[in-house]
């Protein structure tokens, strides 16, 4: 992890900033005081957590400093159990529940803990989450994602981690697997990466559907229990990290990655960099990067001007060029999704069909997910309906797939908008998969 001290800013701030709120220390500012900048509020709460826990208090997040933090990140700990130990009293040591406990160690008999074994024990998250591993209002990053992706699977280890394939910089691809029926269907998000929100949003049903599923509740206006015992959910939450990644500022001016995405921006100077930013590192969007209708992007892109690799719309040389849209694509090939929905923003709209493909049941599906959470069902703009995963998935399964545009304003969408989107897209997730579950497809075409 990186050493940051007073005068850094960037992502690594931001988290550094919600591991020392959620550890109880306060910062000053607006969105609970996480500003991305390393000021005097953040150096003393810094100071203070090191005295605390024991450190040398010089007010720099080294390496020691980051280890007793990220606990404040993934919501666990590691503990070695103590003769006499119960999960009860483990609970209350950490401040959390006897029930939290044995839901992490399902493997372990709280009438018989054996002394020395270790076990998981998730923590108590003060302030932003609300006692959730996951966070919406903070610039993600890959590194924070694989850390919330590291918390849900320790507090919840009846969900499962894959990796499907890796992006041109060789970051795994993770996708978490939710549920204990046979039918499957798949949610994704930033396949574009200036519309990064839309991976918190993809990410934090993950997590409360675990969590519901486990203590009990509703999810979406559902019984979370009927969905998690319905099918299988597959989230793929980033499907373009390195994008992401460049957008919110994780690669610093100078680097090798960042000055090779500024020398392919020079190619559209109208396009801002970085906040314009689309594509994969490479410059390819990879939303326009699928079999179906390719060559009829390429044309509509080449005729607007986007003939090279750069922020967005460049199609690339060939379909599934790229390692993350080859990735998705066999991800895809190899599992038998019933329904997908693909996270993108902005607009408030549901797109639900490609060309004169109307799978079975679609318009039906798209209906109901437009009533439960208030977008607009609508066809996709000529201009922008070929090449995307939902039109290769709909031409290639002749299944309902979806891409939904969350948010309004431009992108990247204010994070301030995190809580109303999610609201809206947990009960179209929901819809989306019990629908998807119940409903009986022809085969692909």
């Amino acid at each position: 992890m990186k050493i940051l001290r007073r005068g850094a800013r960037g992502p690594l701030v931001e988290m550094l900033q919600l591991a020392l709120i959620r550890a109880g220390y306060r910062l000053n500012g607006d969105n609970d005081g996480i500003d991305g900048m390393f000021g005097e509020s953040t150096y003393r709460a810094v100071f203070a957590f090191q005295q605390s826990a024991g450190l040398r208090a010089d007010g720099i997040a080294g390496q020691a400093t980051w280890k007793k933090l990220l606990p404040y990140i993934t919501g666990y700990v590691r503990y070695r159990v103590e003769k006499g130990d119960t999960f009860y009293r483990i609970a209350r040591r950490f401040d959390t529940t006897s029930e939290a406990v044995s839901t992490a160690n399902p493997d372990i008999s709280p009438f018989n803990i054996p002394a020395g074994a270790v076990i998981t024990v998730p923590i108590a998250l003060a302030g932003p989450g609300d006692g959730h591993v996951t966070y919406g209002r903070i610039s993600y990053t890959w590194e924070l994602m694989s850390l919330f992706i590291e918390g849900i699977r320790a507090r919840y280890p009846f969900v499962q981690q894959s990796v499907i394939g890796s992006s041109v910089l060789g970051r795994p691809l993770y996708c978490l697997t939710a549920g204990g029926g046979d039918s499957a269907v798949m949610y994704n998000a930033s396949h574009h990466a200036n519309e990064w929100i839309t991976t918190p949003v993809v990410l934090k049903y993950a997590e409360m559907l675990a969590e519901k599923r486990a203590f009990g509740g509703m999810i979406g206006g559902y019984d979370a229990k009927e969905i998690y015992d319905s099918g299988k959910i597959y989230f793929v939450p980033m499907v373009n990290p390195d994008g992401v990644d460049l957008v919110n500022g994780y690669f610093e001016k100078g680097s090798a990655v960042y000055d090779s995405a500024a020398a392919l921006s020079e190619n559209y100077p109208a396009v801002d960099f970085t906040s314009g930013w689309k594509a994969n590192i490479s410059g390819v969007d990879l939303n326009l990067n699928y079999p179906a209708g390719w060559d009829d992007a390429r044309e509509i892109k080449f005729a607007q001007g986007y003939t090279l690799p750069g922020p967005r719309d460049y199609v690339g040389p060939f379909p599934l060029s790229e390692p993350e849209s080859s990735a998705m694509a066999e991800f895809t090939r190899n599992n038998d999704f019933r329904l997908t929905i693909s996270y993108h923003t902005r607009g408030n709209v549901i797109y639900w069909k490609y060309l004169d493909f109307e799978p079975p049941h679609s318009k039906e599906i798209g209906l109901l997910m437009e009533k439960a959470g208030g977008y607009a069902l609508e066809i996709t703009p000529l201009e922008s309906g070929h090449a995307g995963y939902k039109d290769w998935f709909i031409q290639e399964r002749n299944r309902p797939g979806y891409t939904v545009e969350c948010g309004t304003g431009q992108s990247p969408v204010s994070i301030s908008q995190f809580d109303e989107i999610y609201e809206a897209n947990e009960k179209i997730m929901s819809i989306g998969a019990l629908q998807g579950f119940r409903s009986s497809f022809s085969s692909a075409l």
